[in-house]
């Protein structure tokens, strides 16, 4: 029995890519040819608009933020993977990992670890993707500003609209699971 129980896979359609035309290897790809164009050109803006530096300055609500610590903050992706897609971010403006202090790195570290605690609780998840993009060049949207993904996922949660229709289906509005994820966040003593 795996982590999922047994009929959670029941009824979905598991192939191995190794049928598949071509040199056989165990990865299935996804072709996403319309990323290229952000990946080459970006969307990096100037320090000055740099949306982790301007998140804290506003309120809560407007920044997306659902938990603010001394080094680091927690708010939500604008543009999510999935429902509750979270960022933790360092509040000072530091492109790199091997540029943060230790300080922050811990609390970035403790930030994930409390996140993946509250996104099991409000979105009863199977998983995460947690992760950065070090660089423009490995797909990072705000290179300039350190930031670390934390994307719930669910064990059937893949689907054909972002490759096929260029489109995701996120089932709740960023201010509503803004509330739930703040709320469920626990209280500083």
């Amino acid at each position: 029995m795996n982590h999922y129980g047994e009929s959670e896979f029941e009824g979905v359609d598991l192939r191995s890519a190794s049928s598949f035309a071509g040199v056989p290897d165990e990865f299935q790809r996804l072709w996403t040819p319309h990323r290229l164009a952000y990946i080459e050109n970006g969307q990096q803006p100037p320090e000055a608009d740099c949306p982790f530096c301007l998140a804290p300055e506003m309120s809560d609500e407007e920044g997306l933020i659902v938990h603010r610590g001394t080094h680091a903050f927690v708010l939500l992706n604008l543009y999510p993977y999935n429902s509750g897609h979270l960022l933790v971010c360092p509040y000072r403006h530091v492109a790199m990992y091997d540029d943060a202090t230790v300080e922050e790195t811990a609390e970035i570290a403790s930030l994930t670890q409390e996140a993946m605690r509250v996104l099991k609780k409000v979105s009863c998840n199977d998983g995460y993707n947690i992760g950065m993009n070090q660089g423009r060049v490995a797909g990072a949207g705000i290179a300039d500003h350190l930031h670390q993904h934390v994307v719930p996922r669910w064990a059937t949660d893949s689907n054909f609209f972002p490759i096929i229709a260029k489109s995701k289906a996120v089932t709740a509005l960023l201010g509503d699971v803004r509330n739930a994820i703040a709320q469920a966040w626990p209280k500083a003593n």
